[in-house]
């Protein structure tokens, strides 16, 4: 047989090929941001001297705690209420939205703790690994407005059982697994500066 001149494909394309080759391709699902650095630091010398990266300053009477964890409420509410709150402002840095589920989760803890200090004697805390919460709960994934009701339920429960401590239990013992030992008060105090410096952190 004479040639023509051209071949037919090796391969016939049909409609159906041309219709699966410009179909929409699904987007691959985004990535999880990269984990921050993990702190492992030892914040209890804030209980001595005053942080030079927030300014805070231990020493509040137990008087004052509740109602200073009720004055930082509407602050995140306001840090969530941001268009951008979601946004890290570098790649390994939470974003607002990352502490605020933080501070939440440790105003649960918190309150948890200070129970167990208030109705056992010495008790030693399990240890919380704050980096692993934020993993396993996908921080970055939150809904801001949820977020900020959690937020302020978990703050008011807390400053709730901080406002019912009373007299001599004020000066009852606590001790992490890391065998730093706290009481009520000097609890209290670093739970302040944990609070404080993440509204510094998110300029709330």
């Amino acid at each position: 047989m004479p040639e023509l001149g051209w071949s037919w494909p090796a391969r016939c394309v049909s409609i159906r090929d041309v219709t699966e080759s410009t179909a929409p391709v699904a987007a691959a699902p985004a990535a999880d941001p990269p984990a921050p650095e993990p702190d492992d630091k030892d914040w209890t010398w804030v209980l001595h001297r005053p942080c030079p990266e927030c300014g805070y300053q231990a020493g509040i009477a137990p008087v004052e705690v509740a109602g200073v964890i009720r004055s930082h409420l509407p602050r995140w509410r306001e840090v969530l209420a941001r268009p951008d709150v979601a946004q890290r402002p570098a790649p390994t840095i939470w974003s607002p939205l990352e502490y605020a589920c933080h501070v939440r989760d440790v105003y649960r803890l918190f309150r948890q703790r200070l129970e167990l200090m208030l109705d056992t004697d010495d008790p030693t805390f399990a240890n919380w690994d704050q980096d692993v919460a934020a993993i396993e709960s996908r921080y970055w994934e939150a809904d801001p407005t949820a977020v900020a009701d959690e937020l302020t339920a978990a703050g008011t429960a807390l400053a709730d059982a901080f406002a019912a401590v009373q007299g001599a239990q004020w000066q009852r013992p606590g001790r992490r697994s890391n065998g730093s030992v706290f009481t009520v008060e000097t609890f209290a105090w670093y739970l302040l500066h944990d609070d404080v410096h993440h509204l510094v952190d998110t300029a709330g």
